[in-house]
């Protein structure tokens, strides 16, 4: 029985030699969405203060509410900024050592509890006024609404380009389509997620608002609220399992997982024995892979074909047992 046994590790594009490599695995685009992040924290802020300011001004309140409300969304884009430049400052920290390019699923996780207990909070409020309803000052309630609704529209459009640029950088390739799901980033969803939340609660309260003041129709105003804190809870539970997912170092895609099997099998001929597939970053994965073949190879024409097929494979280790008698 003829048995060798042969392992390498790989980085990808940040090879820096045979023995030191790097671990730099920040999403495309990653200055671009940290600046977009902070652009729209600070559009919000500078809002939120003027409504405050508006609110003590007229003595409003639902102004001071509202503004009080908005600055959990101040939060919230700012952590997502806060995230990128962490991970940025630390990409070269050895420390990490995979990359410090799970600093936005850490920021997402985060950041969709929050959003999580804020639906929850609304929900509880909106039962409570369906049972003991109360009094609306309409017409101030109304231009709170509009105000906000403008806020995260204006915001929105920040943040839109970046979600879409994240989206719009997966593989071409339609044998490869299932790479779009290591693609997105989980920090600009969850800044994105926030501001359309509250644009949508926005819409809601508005249609509900004009509902009840020209019609009197009263009970839709916490009916819309308990819609939008279902839409909220749908959302951040969306958030919290994907970014959970990735910050447990879970199989990042069954599917991919699946086709570098099948690509290793029928064309090299050898036997998966152990794969585990990660996500390190937006658009970069991680693969440790065992392999049993009958022929001789070496674990740098394995990674040589990986390449090939799944370039989103940024840190690749091979192990590889030849066995002629193992067929």
């Amino acid at each position: 029985m003829a048995h060798e046994h042969v392992h390498s590790a790989d980085h990808g594009p940040h090879n820096h030699g045979i023995w030191t490599h790097g671990h730099v695995f920040l999403g495309h685009g990653h200055e671009r969405a940290e600046a977009r992040a902070r652009l729209a924290a600070i559009v919000t802020a500078l809002f939120m203060v003027v409504e405050i300011g508006a609110g003590f001004l007229y003595r409003s309140m639902a102004l001071l509410a509202d503004g009080v409300h908005m600055a959990t969304h101040v939060g919230a884009l700012g952590l997502a900024a806060g995230a990128y430049w962490l991970a940025r400052r630390h990409a070269a920290n050895q420390r990490f050592s995979f990359g410090s390019g799970k600093f936005g699923d850490l920021a997402a996780f985060a950041s969709a509890i929050v959003l999580g207990l804020t639906g929850v909070a609304v929900a509880i409020e909106s039962v409570s006024r369906l049972i003991h309803p109360a009094n609306v000052a309409y017409g101030d309630a109304l231009l709170i609404a509009v105000i906000g609704l403008g806020v995260n529209l204006v915001s929105a459009f920040i943040l839109k380009d970046g979600q879409h640029h994240d989206h719009g950088h997966a593989h071409q390739d339609q044998s490869h389509a299932h790479q779009h799901q290591g693609s997105y980033d989980n920090n600009m969803r969850a800044a994105y997620v926030h501001v359309l939340a509250d644009a949508a609660t926005s819409v809601l309260a508005i249609v509900a608002l004009a509902a009840g003041y020209y019609f009197g129709l009263q009970f839709l105003d916490p009916v819309a609220a308990l819609v939008g804190a279902f839409v909220i809870g749908s959302w951040a539970y969306g958030l919290i399992r994907d970014s959970a997912m990735v910050l447990l170092d879970a199989d990042a895609d069954p599917e991919l997982s699946g086709a570098i099997k099948a690509t290793l099998e029928q064309d090299l001929g050898a036997r998966v024995a152990d794969l585990h597939l990660w996500r390190l970053g937006p658009g970069h994965h991680g693969l440790i892979v065992s392999l049993i073949s009958p022929d001789p190879t070496t674990a740098e024409q394995i990674k040589a074909s990986l390449r090939q097929h799944y370039p989103d494979l940024s840190h690749v280790t091979v192990e590889v047992a030849i066995c002629a008698d193992c067929a």
